[in-house]
């Protein structure tokens, strides 16, 4: 299955039998004193998904809750169980979409990390869907649970201190994905060295991920600047 698909192939293969498309989305309010607050995208799901589409929640289901680490991963063993209680089991392919902030990327991730490969993410995300004035739905989605083997691929994880290793490494590539104000020091959370990945996301009129200091909902971004890349080789870090 190939990384990245269209609106106009899912809305093709919407109705297989075999594909499960899931809504991502985790709300993250800007604040004035600079700090941030996510919350489940889960509302905005009911106000309106993708047909067929059900939601993976990354702040209870998908997440170690018990961590102190916000979006924490579970276990290999917990995190497949909560997904076949979505409907995924291991001959599923999988679609995952969110509103624009790089949710479902990091589900595509994590299924990557239980050993799972048949897993896609909607090019454009919800925005995409709704600028073409695809159909909505409102109706909540229950599959039959599934089974889903995990496969641990435990590379796919940098711990603390390879990160830390990594700064001072010229083999190692850092690549931030965190918005532009944390990796132009405007934020918190940048590490030290790395390179700023801009995001390309499509509007969306339900997408509150991105808010202006005030607290009011606005579109999402299309960042437009990057500092150029060293040439090293990637390694991925968790949280």
């Amino acid at each position: 299955m190939d990384t990245l698909v269209t609106t106009a192939w899912l809305s093709k293969h919407l109705d297989d039998p075999d594909l499960v498309v899931l809504d991502c989305s985790v709300c993250t309010e800007f604040k004035e004193d600079g700090g941030f607050r996510n919350s489940s995208g889960r509302s905005d799901y009911h106000r309106g998904h993708i047909p067929l589409a059900g939601f993976a929640d990354l702040t209870s289901d998908l997440s170690d809750t018990d961590s102190p680490i916000e979006f924490a991963v579970p276990t290999p063993e917990r995190f497949c169980a909560a997904m076949g209680d979505l409907g995924v089991g291991d001959g599923s392919r999988v679609v995952l979409y969110d509103s624009g902030i790089g949710w479902a990327a990091r589900v595509w991730w994590m299924l990557r990390w239980v050993g799972f490969d048949r897993a896609a993410v909607l090019d454009g995300g919800f925005g995409a869907w709704t600028s073409q004035g695809l159909p909505l739905s409102t109706e909540s989605v229950a599959r039959p649970a599934k089974r889903l083997t995990p496969a641990p691929r435990p590379a796919l994880i940098a711990d603390h201190d390879e990160v830390l290793a990594a700064i001072d490494d010229d083999a190692v590539s850092l690549i931030d994905t965190l918005p532009e104000d944390h990796y132009c020091g405007g934020r918190p959370s940048t590490i030290g060295l790395a390179t700023y990945l801009p995001r390309r996301t499509s509007p969306s009129s339900r997408c509150s991920t991105n808010r202006a200091s005030t607290g009011r909902r606005t579109n999402c971004r299309l960042c437009s600047t990057a500092t150029a890349p060293r040439a090293r080789s990637p390694i991925a870090a968790e949280g």
